[in-house]
């Protein structure tokens, strides 16, 4: 057994785990991009004052509504066709749309490339989650998805010093032209054994959505996939993304930049996700980690509200904190991938994060709603507070993952 587990130690750094971790890096990177880059961008087409925020939260809902239609695209050919090819295929959508988003001139060509673009970036890190968790030994397949995420989520660290050192438009191209640079890595990296095993085998049902929703059991074990990441998106889409607003409200001493609180964060995003990763192999769990980093996470949301009238740095500081406490992505999505069977798990392990993502549509709706009626701070708790309670309920009805054999099928009456 220690053999094969050193033996697997050595590929957690392998081609296929090192490819992904740089495709989800150009992932994150654009993915964060518009909250970076949303107040000048929006400016330069006219925008301002109260519009900030009414189109801005728009324009993200445009993307992330992307995703949501993507990550059930990407997932279900990730099951027929091939992890490999719906990496290929997602990567070169975005990085084309976020090509031209850098030459959008009018609101309504925003929107439309901020949709497409969220359904290219919608098939990156489930593919490559499902890939790294099926080609690592079952002891350290924890490393290379930790790898995956922490190499994925400094991309944000690059977004925020492109964005600043260019143009909003040079910044968007930038990320464009570094995901078409990716494919060229990508030609190289194999397939997954235990798709092309799957593959050769007749009469397995393959990417069958509606399958996820025919069982009372199986819909809810996907449910309860959804409901535990929903927390870390309530972050990063309410706290983070309008950072400048709950600043002014907080009494914070001077200006903050959506750029730097989203950088901080994402740097906290890195360490928390290396140590969730390495916390749950040490602990041999998948659920006690992401209960601890969801417990975290309440408390350092307690902190940003309670940080009262403190300079900026203090509360880039919080975003820092923030970013740390919600860093159990990787674990997340791993739970996910190691819950369901090989004919299902790309399925999986892509709509699931797209649809936490896409949940920041009905946060920030209801964001919008709450705030009229509670104010900003009143609002953002109120739907924090719902987003929690689901986390935690659906936490304790997962089963632990972390020893679970994922070479065997879903089977479908």
């Amino acid at each position: 057994m220690e053999q094969r587990a050193a033996h697997g130690l050595k590929h957690v750094f392998s081609l296929p785990v090192i490819v992904a971790s740089l495709g989800y890096f150009v992932d994150i990177y654009d993915l964060v991009l518009f909250s970076i880059v949303r107040v000048p961008s929006l400016k330069s087409l006219g925008l301002s004052g109260k519009e900030l925020i009414d189109y801005g939260v728009f324009l993200l809902n445009m993307q992330m509504a992307g995703m949501l239609l993507g990550g059930i695209l990407w997932g279900v050919l990730g099951d027929r066709k091939g992890r490999l090819k719906i990496m290929f295929g997602s990567i070169f959508i975005y990085s084309v749309a976020n090509i031209l988003n850098g030459m959008a001139t009018s609101l309504p060509a925003y929107a439309a490339l901020r949709f497409i673009a969220g359904v290219g970036l919608a098939g990156e890190l489930g593919a490559g989650i499902t890939l790294v968790s099926e080609v690592l030994h079952t002891s350290v397949r924890g490393y290379g998805t930790m790898l995956v995420a922490s190499v994925g989520v400094s991309g944000a660290i690059l977004a925020n010093i492109i964005a600043n050192a260019s143009d909003w438009r040079h910044a968007f191209i930038i990320g464009g032209i570094l995901g078409l640079l990716l494919l060229i890595a990508r030609i190289s990296v194999a397939e997954s054994g235990m798709f092309k095993a799957m593959d050769k085998k007749a009469g397995v049902s393959r990417g069958n959505l509606l399958a996820l929703f025919t069982n009372g059991k199986r819909f809810f074990r996907y449910l309860n996939s959804i409901l535990i990441g929903v927390p870390i998106w309530f972050v990063v889409g309410v706290l983070i993304t309008f950072s400048p607003e709950f600043a002014v409200k907080l009494g914070t001493t001077g200006p903050v930049s959506a750029g730097n609180a989203v950088m901080f964060c994402y740097l906290g995003l890195v360490f928390g996700d290396l140590s969730s990763g390495l916390l749950s192999q040490l602990l041999k769990s998948r659920k006690k980690v992401v209960l601890l980093f969801m417990v975290l996470t309440l408390a350092a949301v307690a902190l940003y509200f309670l940080q009262g009238s403190r300079s900026p740095a203090f509360f880039y500081g919080v975003c820092l904190v923030l970013g740390f406490a919600s860093g159990y992505w990787a674990i997340f999505v791993t739970v996910a991938a190691e819950q369901f069977g090989t004919n299902l798990r790309a399925t999986v392990a892509t709509t699931v994060p797209n649809f936490v993502r896409g949940m920041v549509v009905p946060i920030t709706l209801l964001f919008q709603l709450f705030r009229q009626y509670f104010g900003l701070e009143g609002g953002a708790l109120a739907v924090g507070a719902i987003c929690a309670i689901a986390a935690f309920i659906a936490l304790a009805s997962l089963e632990e993952t972390f020893h679970k054999d994922l070479d065997y099928y879903e089977e479908f009456p």
